[in-house]
C-alpha cells in the first residue's frame, strides 16, 4: 500500500490532520494501535483556543462544536476565598475560548474521515518507521497476525507521549527538557450542572482546585493531590468535601454533588523535545511535547503543530516547495515553549509546593497580586490563555 503522508495515531491530532490533507487532495493513511472505541474513551481536555476552533472550521467538522460547545468569554480566579474575573474578550481584542470535550472532537473528526472514505486502519501492532533520512520512508505494522508495509512521502508521528514516533528517532539525536512536578490533579467527571457559568481556578492554602464543565450538565473538577495520592483512597464523599474547602464560600454553597462516573490522578509535567523532527519524520502533539493541563494547552498546542505541517505540506504538494519543510521545528518550537511557559507560570503561581518557604509563599503571593491587580497583567494572562496567533509559513 502506498499513500503521500503515513499518520501514527487515530487521536484528535492525527485525526485534524487527516481531514485537512484530504480535504485538500493530499493523500493519507492512519495507522492505530488500539480500537476506535478505546480511543473515545479516553477522558480528556475540553477548552479550545480561538485558533483551534478556526482550524476545526477551516477542516469543516465544526459543526456540532458550533451548536454544542459554550463560548466564554472570561474566566474567574478564586485567590483565598476571594473571586476575580479575567475578561478574555475585552482584554484579547475579542477572541474567546469554547468549551467542548476532546472526546467529541475525535467523535466528529471520525464521523469526518468515515464520510469522506479515507482509510484509517485500526488495530495496528507493532508500528514501525523505516529510512527516515531516505526519500522514500515506510512504515510495517502487524494487522491480524500478518506483516503489512505502508510506503509514503513523510510521516507525522501524532501517537503521543508513550508512541512508538519519537522511539524511533536516535536517542543522540534529541534533546529533552523536562520538569515533573510533586503533585497531580484528581479529577471527578460527574452529570451535574457547573456551579459557575465559567471556569474558575482556586488558589488555596489547601492546594489547587479547577471547577470546569463538558456542558450544561456535565462538569469536570479537580483537586491538587500530592504525587503519590491513590484513587483508591478517595471516596466521592471525600472529593466534594475537599473540593468545597478550597472554593469561595459562595461557590461551595451551590455546588451540586453526585457520583462520579469517571476519577483519575494525572501527575503533572512539562516536557519538550528539541528538534521535532527527524528526516521525513515529524512528531505532533504529545509525542514532542507535554504541559501541565493549569493553561489548557495540551490539545491545542497539538492543533498548532497540526496547522504548520499542514502548511508546510500544502505548500510541498501545491507548489514544489518542499524546502520549506525543514522550518517545521523551528516554527512549532517558537510557539510550544510561549505554551510552555505559560502553562509552567500558571501551575508555579497557583499550586502549593510542599517545599516552598516563607520567602517564596509570599513571592507566589505577590506574582498573583500584581497579575490579577493589573489591566496590563490581566490582558498578558488574557492573550496566552486564547492562545497566541499561529505563525504563518512564508
Amino acid at each position: 500500500m502506498k499513500t503521500q503522508v503515513a499518520i501514527i495515531g487515530a487521536g484528535p491530532s492525527g485525526l485534524l490532520l487527516g481531514q485537512l490533507l484530504h480535504n485538500a487532495g493530499i493523500t493519507n493513511v492512519i495507522l492505530e494501535r488500539q480500537s476506535p472505541d478505546y480511543v473515545l474513551s479516553r477522558i480528556r481536555a475540553g477548552v479550545l483556543e480561538h485558533g483551534m476552533v478556526e482550524l476545526l472550521r477551516k477542516a469543516n467538522v465544526h459543526q456540532r462544536m458550533e451548536a454544542e460547545g459554550l463560548v466564554h468569554e472570561g474566566f474567574e480566579l478564586a485567590l483565598n476565598g476571594q473571586r476575580a474575573r479575567i475578561d478574555l474578550k475585552a482584554l484579547s481584542g475579542g477572541r474567546t475560548v469554547t468549551v467542548y470535550g476532546q472526546t467529541e472532537v475525535t467523535r466528529d473528526l471520525m464521523a469526518a474521515r468515515e464520510q469522506a472514505g479515507a482509510l484509517t486502519v485500526y488495530g495496528a501492532n507493532e508500528v514501525q518507521p523505516h529510512d527516515l533520512k531516505t526519500s522514500a520512508p515506510y512504515l510495517t505494522y502487524e494487522l491480524d497476525g500478518q506483516v503489512q508495509r505502508l510506503d509514503c512521502d513523510y510521516i507525522a508521528g501524532c501517537d503521543g507521549f508513550h508512541g512508538i514516533a519519537r522511539q524511533a528517532i536516535p536517542a543522540e539525536a534529541l534533546k529533552i527538557f523536562e520538569r515533573v512536578y510533586p503533585f497531580g490533579w484528581l479529577g471527578v467527571l460527574a452529570d451535574t450542572p457547573p456551579v459557575n457559568e465559567e471556569l474558575v481556578y482556586a488558589s488555596h492554602p489547601r492546594g489547587f482546585a479547577l471547577c470546569s464543565m463538558r456542558s450544561a450538565t456535565r462538569t469536570r473538577y479537580y483537586v491538587q493531590v500530592d504525587a503519590n495520592e491513590q484513587v483508591a483512597d478517595w471516596s466521592d464523599e471525600r472529593f466534594w468535601d475537599e473540593l468545597k474547602l478550597r472554593l469561595p464560600e459562595d461557590l461551595a454553597s451551590r455546588l451540586v454533588t453526585g457520583p462520579s462516573i469517571e476519577k483519575s490522578i494525572a501527575p503533572l509535567r512539562s516536557f519538550v523535545v528539541e528538534p521535532m523532527q527527524y528526516g521525513r519524520l515529524f512528531l505532533v502533539g504529545d509525542a514532542a511535547h507535554i504541559v501541565p493541563p493549569t493553561g489548557a494547552k495540551g490539545l491545542n498546542l497539538a492543533a498548532s503543530d497540526v496547522s504548520t505541517l499542514f502548511d508546510l505540506l500544502c505548500e510541498t504538494y501545491q507548489n514544489g516547495r518542499s524546502e520549506l519543510l525543514e522550518r517545521y521545528s523551528e516554527v512549532c518550537l517558537r510557539r510550544v515553549w510561549k505554551a510552555e511557559r505559560f502553562s509552567w507560570w500558571m501551575t508555579s503561581v497557583l499550586h502549593r509546593f510542599p517545599d516552598a518557604d516563607p520567602f517564596s509563599q509570599r513571592i507566589q503571593q505577590a506574582e498573583l497580586d500584581y497579575f490579577v491587580g493589573s489591566e496590563a497583567g490581566r490582558r498578558t494572562i488574557a492573550e496566552n490563555y486564547v492562545g497566541l496567533p499561529y505563525e504563518k509559513i512564508e
